[in-house]
């Protein structure tokens, strides 16, 4: 449109349209996004993280190592337990072993040493494993097992009277044998067994 031609549109009242308002440092409303197409966030695809040029994340990739050092102390236990039954069936097989050889040493030692009279009557009680055991004695091996003179030894099951000496040698090769020895310097109270007037009831004696 010429400038006359505007002039005379004015002069016959026709107004200018009026300019479209713009913010201070705003963009006129048909600008667009050249970036994001005009959507907030970036491009289609594209995170504000920047986590997509990443890749995905694996499950569980922050509970791995956790997940190895649990597994392994299970494994490190179960080991220690394993080699501590080795090592405590090996020391029961050892003392076995140890108690074999100790007995076969003692049968040994003890081999035509026993006293026992088979002819005795009178009945020795004393107390050993716990329970209440008994040996038959004659007069004169009862007064000299009361003065320590004599001793028990127990051996496969029996009961063998034996010397001083000898029942010395056999709690040196095996402690567990010894049944009876008698201190003659310790109160009579401590022994109820050593007085021949005291009778235990049979059913008492295992």
């Amino acid at each position: 449109m010429t400038d006359s031609l505007r002039d005379q549109l004015l002069n016959l009242g026709f107004k200018p349209a009026p300019a479209p308002e713009r913010k201070p440092g705003g963009k006129p409303p048909h600008a667009k996004s050249v970036a994001g197409q005009g959507k907030p966030g970036g491009t289609r695809g594209e995170r504000r993280d920047g986590a997509a040029s990443r890749g995905p994340r694996k499950p569980g990739a922050h509970g791995g190592s956790a997940e190895m050092d649990l597994g392994k102390a299970f494994a490190l236990r179960a080991q220690k337990e394993k080699q501590e039954r080795i090592e405590a069936e090996q020391r029961r097989q050892e003392e076995a072993r140890q108690r074999r050889e100790a007995r076969a040493r003692l049968e040994a030692l003890l081999q035509d040493k026993g006293l026992n009279d088979p002819a005795a009557e009178i009945a020795r009680h004393f107390e050993y494993g716990g329970k209440i055991k008994r040996i038959y004695v004659n007069e004169a091996q009862l007064k000299a097992l009361n003065a320590g003179e004599l001793g028990v030894v127990q051996l496969n099951g029996r009961y063998l009277l034996v010397e001083a000496a000898v029942l010395a040698e056999a709690e040196a090769v095996f402690p567990a044998a010894l049944a009876l020895k008698v201190d003659p310097s310790a109160p009579a109270g401590d022994d109820p067994y050593a007085d021949p007037r005291y009778q235990v009831p049979d059913d008492l004696v295992w």
